[in-house]
């Protein structure tokens, strides 16, 4: 396979605007009030979002964190780095971004896994424009 030159156009490509909207016709993605009751309901909120947002911004209580480059590996039924209270296809987990745009592809991708997953739309912006509870920032890194 060789990779098109710098200028020339590969024909099966598509912008990340395009793989974000494929991504996000494969969810239903639920707004910051619907995801607090998930979560309240037994559903898992997966924060994905790097340690210097969660810093600044703080977390939600309860939230699981998880690096994103490990996310797959960590919530994979079948891999061994899961993570077994949470790699379950069995639980509704609502992937969490700083925004909403990394979290579709990353939920997006854990549906190819089998998972029942979804993102939060708008992220943890949308997230304290609703008012919803939050916390410092704990003194880790994700898993």
């Amino acid at each position: 396979m060789r990779y098109p030159y710098p200028g020339e156009v590969k024909r099966d490509t598509r912008t990340i605007d395009e793989v974000l909207a494929a991504a996000r016709a494969s969810l239903r993605r639920v707004d910051p009030v619907e995801a607090a009751a998930a979560m309240a309901a037994g559903a898992l909120i997966v924060d994905i979002r790097p340690i210097e947002q969660r810093s600044r911004d703080g977390e939600i209580p309860g939230a699981l964190v998880i690096d994103r480059n490990v996310l797959e590996w960590r919530l994979d039924p079948q891999s061994a780095h899961r993570i077994p209270d949470a790699a379950r296809r069995d639980r509704t987990i609502m992937v969490l971004c700083n925004e909403g745009y990394a979290s579709s592809l990353a939920a997006a991708t854990l549906r190819q896994l089998g998972l029942d997953a979804t993102d939060i739309d708008g992220g943890y912006q949308a997230w304290l424009a609703a008012g919803l509870p939050t916390q410092p920032a704990a003194e880790r890194g994700g898993s």
